[in-house]
C-alpha cells in the first residue's frame, strides 16, 4: 500500500486482501495508513501458507526502499491502485463500511454494574 503521491509503503499480511483494503480506503484503524493515507494498492502477493507469509513480510520489511521499488516497478510499472483489478468495488468498500458503522454502535454497560 502506498499514498497518493507514493511517497510512504505499507506493508502486511491479511486472510482476505479485498476486505483489508476496502478497510484500508475507509480508514477503519487508526494508525500508520490512517495518518499517512497509505489506500493505494501497488503490489501484492498471494500465499498458500500463513507462515510463508509472515516470513515474506518480515525480509520484505528489512528491504532497502530501492529494492521495493524495483520489486513493485517489475509487477506494477505505472503503480496504479490495483484495488479494482483484485475485485474491491464501490459497494464492498460501502459494506464494509456499513459493517463498522453498526459495530460502533454496540452500548457498553457501566463498569459499577457488577458491584450493586
Amino acid at each position: 500500500m502506498t499514498n497518493k503521491s507514493n511517497a510512504v509503503l505499507y506493508l502486511g499480511v491479511t486472510n482476505n486482501l479485498m476486505r483489508r483494503i476496502a478497510e484500508h480506503k475507509i480508514k477503519l484503524n487508526s494508525g500508520f495508513t490512517e495518518r499517512y493515507n497509505c489506500n493505494k494498492l501497488v503490489y501484492y502477493e498471494i500465499s498458500n501458507s500463513v507462515i510463508d507469509a509472515i516470513n515474506r513480510e518480515k525480509q520484505l520489511k528489512n528491504w532497502k526502499r530501492s529494492w521495493k521499488n524495483e520489486l513493485i516497478n517489475a509487477f506494477n510499472p505505472s503503480w496504479k491502485d490495483l484495488s479494482k483489478d483484485i475485485g474491491v468495488t464501490d459497494s464492498l468498500i460501502k459494506e464494509i463500511a456499513g459493517q463498522a458503522m453498526s459495530s460502533s454502535n454496540v452500548l457498553i454497560g457501566d463498569r459499577n454494574d457488577d458491584n450493586t
